[in-house]
């Protein structure tokens, strides 16, 4: 996160004093990253709003530009700008559509996630992050390289974040259930399982100094663990990463991001691997 030296930030109109920007303010204060605000809007002007908000910005010692643009749809015109300013990370908030869809993600939200090549931070919540819980997201049961070098990323971006935040990393893997017909002996008891995951995690637990305690290998469908312990722990950040089903031209996220992102209560840091990263930077390019 440190590499970061541009961060985009969604601004929407009425709402100017947004989460978004106070937690990407968060984050630019500590790895004095550029902030470019952008609000996508083709209807209305803003330039007002902007120049308050970018004056006071400046008087707080920030580096910030602002623009106001539009292109086809949402998402689209984030990651145009995104890429034209080459920026690091993408700051959004999520605003509820109705009380009956109060924690589904909007369209718009879903399509950016699936389509900007660089992290984005949902923010979901008012929770504040300094002194709090920073959650991370590894599947250690997939151990091919795609999945090992993001697992590395996730738990990286954590780290940054806490460290960021003066706030506690804990790490979380979902494991299967026993499986007695298993050729593989490991996998026929739950102490076993854990045992193997708990191997697997002592190069990044040694490198983080993340402790067993901040370490929760536990049984069952991440989909549902994961917001489970986002709720116990009462996370601020929940960091995840999303691996693309093979054969479609666009990332789409699996469905344990998709459960997931909808129903943790935290603000969610979506990462992807280089590999669909790079594939989507030249299908951006491309347009």
């Amino acid at each position: 996160m440190q590499a970061i030296r541009s961060i985009l930030v969604v601004i929407e109109p009425e709402h100017s004093e947004s989460l978004a920007l106070k937690r990407a303010k968060l984050i630019a204060g500590v790895t004095q990253a550029h902030l470019h605000l952008l609000v996508c809007d083709r209807k209305h002007d803003h330039s007002a709003m902007l120049g308050v908000l970018k004056a006071a910005l400046l008087e707080d010692g920030y580096s910030i530009t602002t623009e106001q643009a539009w292109n086809e749809s949402l998402h689209e015109t984030i990651v145009d700008v995104q890429q034209a300013e080459g920026c690091g990370l993408v700051v959004k908030q999520h605003y509820p559509d109705s009380p009956l869809k109060k924690a589904l993600l909007t369209p718009a939200d879903w399509k950016l996630l699936r389509y900007c090549p660089t992290p984005v931070l949902l923010v979901k919540t008012s929770k504040p992050w300094t002194g709090g819980v920073i959650l991370a997201a590894i599947d250690v049961g997939n151990t091919d390289g795609e999945h090992r070098h993001l697992h590395n990323t996730i738990v990286d971006y954590g780290f940054d974040i806490a460290s960021l935040a003066k706030a506690q990393l804990h790490v979380i893997s979902a494991h299967p259930s026993p499986m007695l017909s298993s050729p593989d002996p490991t996998l026929q008891l739950s102490e076993t399982i854990e045992a193997s995951y708990r191997e697997q995690c002592k190069a990044f637990q040694a490198e983080f100094e993340i402790d067993d305690d901040h370490l929760h290998i536990e049984e069952g469908p991440a989909d549902v663990l994961i917001p489970f312990m986002v709720h116990k722990l009462q996370a601020a950040v929940t960091v995840i990463g999303t691996v693309a089903r093979t054969g479609l031209s666009g990332a789409l996220i699996g469905n344990t991001a998709e459960v997931v992102l909808d129903s943790v209560e935290s603000d969610v840091l979506v990462l992807k691997p280089e590999e669909i990263a790079d594939h989507l930077e030249e299908v951006v390019t491309r347009h």
